[in-house]
């Protein structure tokens, strides 16, 4: 049985480290394009290190464009975008947990199958209420639609269903704390991996959205990464080399958060599942 039981480890240690060898060649691919020159990304057979390290194409992607104000703009919108998400997250995923009132139930299930509808669907309705707003070409119209994650809301009411018991909650109200100083106080230090890890996901998913500040913002000073690398696809070309430059960039911000609270998301993950 002990036999048995290290050749499957084995195995299904073999099966994950091919599958992240898969995942992460394309991601080691666009790193060496970064630093190729252009006849040789054309070369065949292709060469995955560079014969000779280019540089040029990072100072060819700040001299193509403002791609420092479109760096800024990205981080603008992803903190921004975070930071909202955290506090909603948290806000609704304390009361859907802790709370009972009648009918709260079914208003968490219609957040949550929220989730399941794609962006495309709902696209064009939201576009209007930003026009009729008087929000388009503007930032806050550019980060609304990241101010609220329903996967953020079912993530924390999760955890603090699972991390904080009833008992620390009904002491403190009857020592006559109030509900906000109960949320500020018990709950918000209480879900430090928690909010790390959705503040990791939600930062990601605002700095790599695409669609809607194209479809919302036409003034160039308001362009993140995403709109700025489009500018190296013409019609007939894609400058490969640049744009790949322009990527390497552009992930800097993700690898320094990730870098920096990694150890909440697996500490996050492990408590999720410990109950």
């Amino acid at each position: 049985m002990r036999q048995r039981n290290r050749i499957a480890s084995l195995v299904s240690l073999f099966i994950l480290t091919v599958g992240a060898v898969i995942m992460i060649i394309p991601f080691l691919w666009m790193i060496s394009t970064a630093f190729k020159t252009s006849p040789e990304l054309n070369v065949w057979p292709p060469t995955f290190i560079p014969n000779q390290f280019n540089f040029s194409n990072f100072a060819a992607v700040f001299q193509a464009a403002p791609f420092h104000l479109y760096f800024l703009n990205s981080l603008k919108m992803a903190t921004f975008s975070a930071a909202a998400i955290v506090f909603t997250s948290m806000l609704a995923g304390y009361i859907f947990a802790k709370f009972r009132y009648f009918g709260l139930a079914f208003l968490f299930s219609i957040f949550l199958s929220t989730a399941i509808i794609p962006f495309e669907i709902y696209m064009i309705p939201l576009y209007l209420q930003m026009q009729q707003l008087d929000l388009l070409n503007k930032f806050m119209g550019m980060v609304m639609p990241y101010l609220v994650m329903s996967f953020g809301i079912f993530f924390m009411r999760q955890n603090i269903i699972q991390q904080i018991p009833d008992e620390i909650i009904e002491s403190a109200r009857v020592e006559g704390a109030s509900e906000w100083r109960i949320f500020f106080q018990i709950v918000f230090p209480l879900m430090t991996a928690p909010i790390s890890a959705l503040s990791i996901f939600a930062f990601i998913e605002a700095w790599n959205s695409f669609v809607w500040p194209l479809l919302v913002v036409g003034d160039k000073s308001l362009f993140t990464m995403e709109l700025g690398l489009a500018m190296f696809q013409s019609t007939f070309s894609i400058d490969m080399t640049v744009m790949s430059a322009g990527s390497v960039i552009s992930i800097i911000p993700i690898m320094i958060v990730f870098i920096f609270l990694r150890k909440y998301i697996i500490q996050s993950v492990s408590m999720t599942g410990s109950k």
